[in-house]
């Protein structure tokens, strides 16, 4: 039996697969009962629980997402949980069809338990995700409905 990816390794897994663009993967990184929380999402969900839902919704971002996401200056601390790790990394992002390039800032609070994300508090910068993807009207009409 092989030893379970340190939470060092699977954070890798995870961002290397999203600068890749293989979502349909991602949910393999996610325990049966993870929690995915979008802490600063704008609109829609920001919890989302179970790798079943959690697979839906990589499905639902590799059909929809528009946009090349490339991390860069990525930096991982450890804490004194050996379970938990803080990531800080940017998106150079290109919008495929526009060609626009724009900078977005995250940051991941992630815990991983035998090999496995058990919870994830994700910190993204979803005004330049947005403003990336076109869809600052959509976003501002979204919110304005709230």
């Amino acid at each position: 039996m092989s030893e379970a990816l340190s939470p060092r390794e699977v954070f890798t897994k995870l961002l290397d697969g999203i600068g890749e663009g293989r979502f349909a993967e991602l949910a393999g990184l996610y325990a049966e009962d993870a929690v995915v929380e979008i802490v600063f999402a704008p609109v829609g969900p920001r919890r989302f629980v179970g790798r079943s839902v959690i697979e839906e919704r990589f499905k639902e971002l590799a059909t929809s997402v528009p946009v090349e996401l490339t991390p860069v200056n990525v930096v991982i601390r450890e804490t004194d949980d050996p379970e938990v790790i803080v990531n800080e990394w940017d998106y150079q992002v290109r919008h495929r069809e526009t060609g626009r390039t724009f900078g977005a800032s995250n940051i991941q609070v992630l815990r991983v338990r035998d090999g496995l994300i058990v919870h994830s508090r994700d910190f993204h910068d979803h005004l330049a995700l947005a403003a990336a993807g076109g869809n600052l009207p959509q976003l501002v009409e979204a919110l304005e409905g709230s």
